[in-house]
């Protein structure tokens, strides 16, 4: 069986209970090693084969979960690997080659800035809407869903891979609506013991990443939950009755 895990945001103890109890049980483990943490390596069982991915292509891993199909064989991939995780084409050779195998989820590493940043990314008449999104770069992405359009709709906003492009970002996310002084953070490595989190506009994001030399594993986040305004929410306003409670005023 080969079970696709979640490894988490960074830290070791962040992986599900389900994740750390197939790392400990697996005989083969194939880790994205530019992106997750080597402490999770620590689960492992002694006599363990471990391969980093980041040396490997597409055809090598699958080659190697052929070869240990009658082992545990668990491919670890950083967050949740539904977001950039490249999953859909190595499951989809696996039903191919006839080889069963699970998806475990993970704590994306958004999830991991949100507990970093001590926010949330949903406020009533703030923002209702999360947009997880990136640059295009090498992997292009759909017309449609170039960040200036996004932007125009002034939900709170997650941008993946970008760290390299943070000039034209910035430029794009003014371009489509947000205002130069809205409010955005940089969070780098959420959760993991280095991590980093600065607090920004969407005009000094470029400026401040590079006074703190960021240039690789970080994500930026902008919008309105960033700042000091909202709305209670109508759940625990004592004079909003629901199914569970009457309202008392």
């Amino acid at each position: 069986m080969v079970y696709f895990i979640g490894a988490g945001p960074g830290a070791a103890d962040l992986i599900t209970v389900r994740g750390a109890n197939l790392l400990k049980e697996a005989d083969v483990i194939i880790y994205a090693g530019s992106l997750v943490n080597p402490a999770l390596l620590d689960y492992a069982k002694e006599g363990c084969q471990i391969y980093n991915s980041a040396a490997m292509t597409l055809e090598e891993v699958i080659d190697v979960m052929k070869k240990e199909r009658d082992g545990i064989v668990v491919r670890l991939h950083t967050g949740d690997p539904c977001i950039y995780g490249a999953i859909r084409e190595q499951m989809d050779l696996l039903d191919d080659l006839g080889i069963e195998y699970e998806y475990v989820p993970g704590v994306s590493s958004f999830i991991g800035a949100a507990s970093a940043l001590k926010a949330e990314y949903t406020l009533p008449n703030v923002s209702q809407t999360v947009i997880l999104t990136r640059m295009a770069g090498r992997t292009p992405v759909p017309e449609k869903e170039e960040i200036s359009k996004l932007a125009s709709h002034g939900a709170t906003m997650i941008v993946f891979l970008t760290s390299t492009m943070l000039g034209e970002l910035s430029e794009r996310l003014i371009e489509g609506g947000y205002a130069p002084d809205s409010p955005a953070a940089i969070v780098y490595k959420a959760t993991w013991p280095d991590q980093k989190v600065i607090r920004t506009t969407v005009e000094g994001i470029p400026a401040a990443a590079e006074e703190n030399d960021i240039h690789k594993m970080a994500l930026i986040l902008v919008g309105g939950f960033l700042g000091d305004r909202y709305e209670r929410s109508k759940l625990y306003d004592p004079g909003f009755t629901h199914e569970f409670r009457e309202a008392t005023k």
